[in-house]
């Protein structure tokens, strides 16, 4: 009922503003929760507080644990006990829930340690919070700023209201700034007026995602390219060097085993078997054991072509599905924000 009373009360403080001063009324709202949530000092003392809300939790069950022993064994052996020492039992039984209820009231009480401790690990963040939207308000002239996650009750709220987002910026931005050079203070500052721009018109903000968008998918595709060059040029280095080593192993006499490997593709290999299963017969009547070359060097260089023009065709295919992908999601936030703005 309070509640009640008091948004009643804020909605005629409103319109008799609006009325009385004839223009138009702004009015935005925070979500003290959100901000809280995204604070890293705050999650890490929560995180901490949490640690301690489970331990006491566990001292709870530990107690309840044993008093449901005792109550166990009274149980069982209430038959062979005397009067006195069953009410002594008992007495005990009722002590050590009262101390147990007693416990849990203190660490988790309306008033308790866990919700005192809540409070002190908050009110340090939300003194800044207050700071920040008193400024945010005056900067911008907002004539009632409200927290969502108070006691007032807020039946609707349109997100382009919610100033949440530009208070952590706030909070965020006077803990870098004691770190900033001059250079840096004044790229942050620019940095700040367009985010601030973008707040206040929520268009600008669809732009901003749509190039923001077109950023990523031409930052990605020149780094394809950059991995697609060195790949190319490690390519090529290896078979020269690889052409190199054979060389040197057919003018020694020898066959160089890292430049068989690393001439070696499935082409040259089937070549080889070809020329492997023509030749038995001849070498079988001569007798002779003469080591020949697998393929000419024309025959080499052929393979190697036809391996290359293969590969770059495969790299050309994926490059242009890449680019008709990217033309999409680009149509699709066009006709997205097209929507939105009608």
């Amino acid at each position: 009922m309070r509640k009640q009373f008091l948004f009643i009360f804020l909605a005629l403080i409103v319109a008799n503003t609006s009325q009385a001063q004839g223009k138009t009324t702004r009015i935005g709202y925070i979500d003290m929760e959100y901000i809280l949530e995204n604070v890293s000092d705050y999650k890490e003392a929560k995180s901490q507080l949490e640690l301690k809300a489970q331990k006491w939790k566990q001292e709870v069950e530990a107690k309840k644990l044993n008093i449901n022993t005792l109550k166990e064994s009274l149980k069982a052996e209430k038959a062979l006990l005397t009067k006195e020492l069953i009410e002594e039992r008992e007495t005990e039984i009722k002590f050590q829930e009262q101390e147990m209820m007693d416990y849990q009231q203190k660490q988790f009480g309306a008033d308790g340690n866990l919700m005192r401790q809540k409070a002190a690990l908050a009110k340090p963040i939300q003194d800044q919070v207050f700071t920040a939207v008193q400024d945010i308000a005056e900067a911008k002239n907002y004539d009632f700023v409200f927290d969502k996650s108070s006691d007032l009750t807020m039946l609707f709220s349109n997100k382009r209201f919610d100033i949440s987002d530009q208070v952590l910026r706030v909070l965020n931005r006077t803990e870098k700034r004691e770190q900033l050079t001059k250079k840096q203070l004044k790229e942050q500052e620019a940095k700040e007026n367009l985010e601030n721009a973008i707040d206040e018109n929520p268009a600008m903000a669809d732009r901003q995602k749509a190039l923001d968008e077109k950023k990523a998918a031409r930052e990605k595709l020149i780094q394809d390219r950059k991995l697609e060059q060195e790949a190319k040029k490690k390519e090529y280095e290896d078979r020269r060097n690889a052409i190199a080593a054979e060389r040197e192993a057919k003018k020694n006499g020898t066959v160089s085993g890292t430049a068989k490997t690393a001439s070696e593709t499935p082409a040259a290999t089937e070549a080889a078997k070809t020329n492997a299963t023509a030749k038995p017969a001849a070498n079988a009547t001569e007798g002779t054991t003469t080591a020949e070359p697998a393929m000419t060097k024309a025959e080499e260089r052929q393979l190697l072509y036809e391996q290359r023009k293969k590969e770059l065709e495969e790299k050309r295919k994926k490059i242009l599905e890449e680019r008709e992908a990217a033309k999409k999601a680009k149509e699709a936030g066009t006709q997205k924000t097209n929507t939105t703005n009608n």
